[in-house]
């Protein structure tokens, strides 16, 4: 029976394995509750007692006997303190708390008025007066000090004058002792006094602190950068650091571990995108290596989250002007924190396009576009800009175009125009695809059905035309996969970018995005559907008529109407004059001074509208243009006068009798008419470039050298030809390597010879022989001198009077 018994008490392995880790963890849970609910109680209960005790202690009266030895407040004091002492509830055993509890829940003997002396249940008796009661009270003495009274106005009555006074508000020591209570665990904390500390000391102590957050940053840094697979726990350590508390050296540090965990990211990321790992995969057995790199892969992933989550929570604290409950980081220091964190996003942005969150990236990256900081713009347009520009297959530049558009149309298009010329670094362009295509689809050269019934046996011929067969299959599947993908994106990025450009063209045409939105029209022109072309036309050549662009803008709408008519546009039927017009008209209107951007449109508007379509322009207005763009040349800066007369040399090789603006003599009827704006019928055939004798007069050497080979018929070989790399330039070229927008001289001023000092300063070698021998003649006899008399040249002037 023994042996039976014992073998009950002891549980088996079976059991023992029944209860599972789930069920001893919700036991303890349970447990801990219960132990919180009784704590909870007993605290209750041990105050309610207290209370009961104070009430009954303040009601109480001082017998008769030693009413020196026991007063009042200290007899409170006392009795508080025993009570205090008598009352550790943590410490009693469980039936005296039982009975405490009791006496909690019916304490009639604390409760009741203990200055009757009438037993607890004694009945009322019915004779008894008020009168004989309060005889029963025993009396005390006056041993409390006096309270101060206040005297204040007093009333009058029909009685008389009443006097009015009220007592000075005692504080209750009791109050303050429960004060002194609750601050009493905050007291214990704070152990030592702070040691105040010198500047001095200060920077010491904060320059060491940094010093050994820096090392720990870096080596941590190290080791996940020497394993990462090993190492990615550390990770979770390093961004862990983010939240430095220690206010001397937070913000550092903050700013450090954000850059180091953007290198580190950006080096120990895989060139794919990490999926989540499914049901069927998670099930299935596999190799620790495998295992091992799933492990690293989730790490990487998580962290990788939470990091931008940081990151985005850095940003929008510095937008919302919050200030952390801490006052670790304060309100001027989350400017610079948040700056760190929009570069972090941005490298991350440009760097791992493939990688997870990538759109989520991209999401918090376009509203700071617009962002009143001019840095933070800046840093985030220039981020687009370059990925943009690296952006091959197009899938990134498609996601970062749809949230610009819906942003734009969000706000109204009220954004800044950086945001729509970032659209410009777009690397959509038709010659790019086509020149893919090709590259892909080499074509290879096939043998034909006399070669191979020469050459090869009638089973050769089957296996080649089998082998043949599955090459042109595999490279069409290749080639129309990734030629297919490429044109789809980049038919989808454009439609999104021509729809917003065209929603600003229709309900924005005031807006400061129409520069950037006809330059991007000029640019990606090219691309537009035939059917689109004269409805654009119209509304081009309707805003430059209403008056509201100003002259760079006007110009935008002339170069995006010839870049529409010179690329599909050429089989429609539509006369362009009124743009050359417009263009002729405008040229006197570009500022000649230090912005000087408007030239620039100007000579790529005229390499599109005379060089490129010379079949469509005549004589009569690439004479006119000739001699305007000569006047113009002599008002601008040198850069510009240099394209300008770039241009006019290409325009006399593109029109050759436009030579006869060299010559003095009239061709023809009629007088020149500079003022008027019509190229056609300004008769410039009778008018000469004399403004090149002038230009030939400039203190540039390089607009002197164009001026000099212009006067001379611009001719490709001789003295007057120019150089190659003046000659094979584009003028738009020219105009950029001969800016002075850096304040520098191009080419440099030759420094002059300078002479020795001592023949400058010498007057000799400014004479000729006969003056100087003279000079040291007349030297050499003063050499003896002669008494001076002045009495005769006095007696002299005398006499005369």
């Amino acid at each position: 029976m023994k042996a039976r018994r014992n073998k009950k008490q002891v549980p088996s392995f079976r059991k023992l394995l029944k209860t599972s880790k789930v069920k001893l963890e919700n036991k303890l849970k349970n447990k801990q509750f219960k132990q919180q609910s009784t704590l909870k109680k007993y605290r209750k209960e041990q105050r309610k007692l207290r209370q009961a005790v104070k009430d009954a202690v303040s009601k109480k009266p001082i017998p008769l006997e030693d009413p020196k030895e026991k007063r009042p407040g200290k007899r409170i004091e006392r009795e508080e303190e025993e009570e205090e002492e008598a009352l550790p509830l943590d410490m009693m055993d469980e039936d005296d708390l039982q009975l405490m509890k009791d006496l909690g829940q019916r304490a009639s003997f604390l409760t009741r008025d203990l200055s009757s002396s009438e037993p607890v249940h004694a009945r009322k008796r019915k004779h008894e007066h008020v009168i004989d009661k309060y005889e029963k009270i025993p009396r005390t003495l006056q041993t409390a000090p006096e309270k101060e009274l206040i005297h204040l106005l007093p009333i009058k009555d029909k009685s008389g004058i009443i006097p009015q006074t009220r007592e000075k508000p005692v504080i209750d020591s009791n109050q303050d002792e429960e004060d002194q209570e609750e601050m009493e665990p905050e007291e214990e904390i704070i152990e030592e006094p702070i040691k105040e500390l010198t500047l001095e000391e200060h920077l010491i102590e904060r320059k060491k602190k940094l010093q050994e957050k820096k090392m720990r940053i870096a080596a941590l840094a190290s080791a996940i950068l020497s394993d990462p697979e090993s190492n990615i726990k550390k990770l979770k350590e390093l961004r862990s650091m983010l939240m430095e508390q220690d206010p001397d050296v937070a913000v550092t540090v903050r700013k450090l571990v954000i850059v180091s965990l953007m290198e580190l990211f950006k080096d120990i990321t895989p060139s794919y995108k990490i999926r989540p790992l499914t049901e069927a995969e998670k099930s299935t057995k596999i190799r620790k290596e495998t295992q091992k790199l799933r492990e690293f892969e989730e790490g990487l992933v998580s962290q990788y989250k939470f990091y931008l989550e940081n990151l985005e929570q850095i940003v929008k604290d510095w937008k919302q002007r919050k200030l952390k409950k801490s006052n670790v980081v304060s309100l001027k220091a989350y400017k610079g924190l948040a700056e760190v964190a929009v570069k972090s996003l941005c490298e991350l942005l440009v760097a791992l396009p493939h990688f997870n969150f990538h759109n989520n990236i991209i999401v918090l990256i376009v509203p700071l576009m617009n962002d009143m900081s001019k840095l933070v713009s800046e840093m985030c347009c220039e981020a687009v800009k370059k990925l943009f520009k690296q952006d091959k297959l197009g899938q990134a530049s498609l996601g970062v175009i749809k949230v610009i558009s819906g942003f734009v149309k969000g706000r109204n298009y009220e954004v800044r125009p950086e945001m729509l010329k970032t659209f410009l670094c777009l690397r959509i362009k038709e010659v790019e695809v086509k020149k893919d295509t090709e590259d892909i689809n080499k074509q290879k050269k096939f043998m034909t059905f006399k070669e191979k019934r020469k050459t090869l046996s009638r089973m050769q011929r089957k296996w080649k035309k089998a082998e043949e067969k599955l090459e042109r299959e595999l490279r069409e599947a290749e080639a129309s996969e990734s030629t297919e993908k490429k044109l789809k994106l980049h038919t989808e990025t454009l439609n999104i970018v021509f729809v917003t450009y065209f929603r600003i063209l229709k309900k924005a045409q005031r807006s400061p995005l129409l520069p950037a939105v006809l330059e991007g029209l000029a640019k990606f022109a090219h691309l537009i559907n035939v059917e689109f072309f004269d409805d654009l036309l119209v509304v081009l050549h309707s805003l430059i008529e209403s008056g509201d662009l100003s002259y760079q803008e006007s110009l935008h709408c002339v170069q995006t109407a010839f870049h529409v008519l010179s690329g599909q546009g050429d089989v429609l039927n539509i006369d362009p004059m009124k743009f050359y017009t417009h263009l002729y008209k405008t040229l006197f209107k570009l500022h000649a001074g230090a912005t000087n951007e408007g030239v620039e449109i100007v000579l790529q508007c005229l390499d599109v509208m005379l060089t490129k379509r010379r079949k469509q322009v005549s004589q009569q207005r690439a004479l006119a243009f000739i001699k305007r763009l000569c006047t113009l040349a002599l008002h601008v800066l040198p850069n510009s006068s240099i394209g300008i007369l770039a241009t006019n040399r290409i325009l006399m090789h593109t029109f050759p009798k436009t030579d006869l603006l060299l010559d003095n003599e009239s061709q023809g009827s009629g007088v020149f008419l500079p003022e008027l704006d019509e190229p056609e019928y300004c008769n410039a055939q009778n008018t000469a470039l004399w403004e090149l004798h002038a230009l030939r007069r400039h203190y540039h050497p390089i607009v002197q050298r164009f001026a000099a080979h212009l006067i001379a018929g611009a001719p490709s070989e001789g003295s007057e030809a120019l150089k190659p790399e003046l000659s094979r330039r584009s003028p738009a070229e020219l105009f950029e390597a001969y800016s002075m927008a850096a304040m520098t001289f191009n080419p440099p001023v030759e420094s002059s010879n300078s002479k020795r000092k001592d023949k400058v300063l010498q007057g000799d070698s400014f004479l000729s022989e006969e003056i100087s021998q003279l000079i040291k003649r007349h030297c050499s006899e003063v050499a003896t001198q002669s008494p001076l008399d002045f009495t005769k040249y006095l007696e002299t002037s005398v006499r005369s009077h």
